[in-house]
């Protein structure tokens, strides 16, 4: 009975299967960088604004702390943002007449709120508290990088589950004293496992990773 397959069928089969392998290696190593990029994370990526507010200009240049704008950070489960009326405690005498700054005026003559887009914006199903970070002592540029040397706001963390589990689970790594929690250039020690440590028991820092701790 005559063959069916030539010698060369058994390299071709292996050859298609090392290829099939790496195909779909591939398919999955392309997902996760697509899932881990920009495009999906939207990690600095400044999103439009209504109007083009520079935090390196407000923070860096004109020194403000950032609870001059963030009132209720220390507070609230929410930062807040800034009404028109902070915003005016400055415009109304400088770059009054500004092309720049006309949204400002605008919304202070009608009393409608500007519309600002969330730069960090959680899922609904996410529950997260600012306050108790802050008073726990982790710093605003922890999460929010070095927002002192942006013209324009963009994230620099994913906010992604892990992001956060990984500072849950080991918060001595990230924890600093709470009178350095609103300064933006502060440096971790080369002792940070031993302050962390150290400040870990003294703010009652607890390891939460319960899924509850967020998803409420």
């Amino acid at each position: 009975m005559a063959q069916l397959f030539r010698p060369s069928s058994n390299t071709i089969a292996k050859v298609s299967i090392v290829a099939i392998l790496l195909l779909v290696g591939s398919t999955f190593a392309v997902a996760y960088i697509i899932d881990r990029g920009p495009w999906i994370t939207s990690v600095r990526i400044a999103p439009a604004q209504p109007i083009l507010f520079s935090h390196k200009h407000h923070v860096k240049d004109d020194g403000l702390d950032c609870r001059y704008c963030h009132t209720s950070v220390e507070t609230s489960s929410y930062a807040g943002l800034p009404p028109t009326e902070t915003c005016m405690t400055c415009h109304s005498q400088i770059w009054a007449n500004a092309l720049l700054t006309q949204p400002i005026r605008d919304s202070w003559a009608s009393g409608k709120s500007i519309e600002w887009t969330r730069v960090h914006d959680l899922p609904d199903f996410v529950y997260f508290n600012h306050s108790i970070h802050v008073n726990k002592g982790i710093g605003c540029s922890a999460c929010h990088g070095q927002v002192d040397e942006m013209p324009l706001m963009y994230k620099v963390n994913t906010l992604n589950m892990n992001w956060c589990i990984n500072c849950h689970r080991q918060p001595e790594q990230y924890i600093r004293p709470r009178s350095e929690v609103f300064n933006i250039d502060y440096v971790y020690p080369a002792n940070q496992l031993e302050l962390g440590r150290k400040l870990v028991k003294e703010y009652h820092v607890q390891s939460l990773t319960d899924c509850v701790t967020c998803h409420r």
